[in-house]
């Protein structure tokens, strides 16, 4: 058994352990419930007798003391006592201002009957009353206390299985940032090859052309290095033309695709100053047009343009291809989320942690229709 699996194991058995602890008590709790809704029970039908006693008793009888304070001793049941047509002939320990009308002394009444089965007086052999009472005070508190108590089980259980799931959360995200700056270190070697080939390649008078692309593919290596060497820390953001940055990155994609994509770039010509990564914020932009060549099967159009108002700047993607259901609107930003049959699904999701982590905007699917296409949003501040 490896580590990660104990600790999977220790997860569960104190989520059991949890479950099994508020169980017992609950259980506990419901036989001490009972118990004492029976002691009050008993408590009252003895009150009851004593109730009888009082009102068999004559007006010159002087009353046991035992009588007198079994009749005292109950100072917090509400108790109403009705006749032999259920009429309210008496009642104790109830604010006047409850029974004040026969409306709501009928409603007491059945707000007593459901809590408890009434107490039977015989006054003698024709006549019997009933005696209907309430729960204590203290029945009545420790009524809500398993609900209380299984609220708190179960945040606590919430809270265990939120700790593991972002401690696994961490790692994971650990694992790919050690796993992007190894590759990144793994390219450097043959990079500074190429780059050696290149001035060779030069010197033997090869053509010219031949050199100045591959010049420009080691150029684009080089930044896919520091884009996957800034991962997992905090990157270095720079007053920057986002109009120039999104120019320099279409003019990439443009280059790089197919002739059957169609791309148009909207921009205005002034400046718009951001704080921003270039080669960060050029891999979202590429991821999101390569997701779009992938929703177009490789033929259709796609559209970068700027839009800004007084203190934001919106870049949108659109494209004209299978487009998004609504339900996962918000679901492809998370890793692993892919339609593909080949992919890791990380793209998006790396695109959401550059936009809204590193430079404190928003992405999102601004619009989208089966069939018709889908058109993402990207917010920055301005500078």
């Amino acid at each position: 058994m490896n580590f990660s699996d104990e600790r999977k194991y220790n997860r569960w058995f104190i989520i059991f352990a949890g479950l099994a602890v508020i169980v017992l008590v609950l259980w506990n709790t419901t036989i001490f419930f009972n118990r004492l809704k029976d002691e009050e029970r008993t408590k009252m039908s003895i009150w009851a007798e004593a109730l009888l006693e009082l009102d068999r008793a004559d007006s010159n009888q002087n009353l046991s003391p035992l009588i007198l304070n079994v009749l005292n001793s109950n100072t917090s049941i509400p108790t109403l006592q009705t006749d032999e047509e259920g009429n309210i002939v008496s009642s104790h320990f109830i604010d006047p201002e409850k029974i004040d009308t026969p409306e709501k002394a009928q409603n007491y009444l059945n707000h007593l009957k459901a809590e408890n089965e009434p107490i039977i007086m015989h006054l003698d052999r024709f006549r019997t009353h009933k005696v209907y009472y309430g729960n204590s005070p203290v029945l009545n508190s420790l009524k809500y206390y398993p609900l209380g108590l299984v609220t708190i089980g179960f945040l606590i259980i919430g809270v265990i299985y939120f700790f593991y799931t972002t401690t696994k959360n961490s790692e994971q995200n650990k694992l790919w940032a050690g796993m992007a700056k190894e590759t990144a270190h793994q390219i450097g070697t043959p990079l500074s090859s190429l780059i050696g080939w290149t001035e060779i390649l030069k010197q033997e008078k090869v053509n010219e052309t031949y050199v100045v692309e591959m010049e420009k593919d080691i150029q684009r290596l080089e930044t896919i290095t520091e884009r996957f060497s800034k991962i997992g820390s905090a990157p270095l953001l720079e007053e920057t033309d986002l109009v120039e940055a999104t120019r320099q990155s279409y003019q990439y994609l443009q280059s790089r695709s197919s002739k059957l994509i169609d791309f148009h770039l909207q921009v205005p010509r002034e400046k718009i100053i951001v704080n921003l990564n270039t080669q960060l914020f050029s891999w979202t932009i590429e991821n999101l047009v390569k997701n779009a060549i992938d929703a177009m099967r490789g033929k259709g159009k796609i559209t970068i343009e700027i839009k800004q108002n007084e203190k934001q700047v919106f870049v949108y993607v659109h494209d004209t291809g299978k487009g998004i259901d609504k339900s996962r609107f918000k679901i492809i930003f998370e890793p692993g989320q892919t339609t593909k049959k080949r992919g890791w699904g990380l793209g998006l999701s790396l695109a959401k942690r550059i936009v809204e982590e590193y430079h404190n905007g928003r992405i999102r699917v601004a619009k989208s229709e089966i069939g018709e296409g889908t058109t993402f949003e990207i917010m920055l501040k301005k500078a």
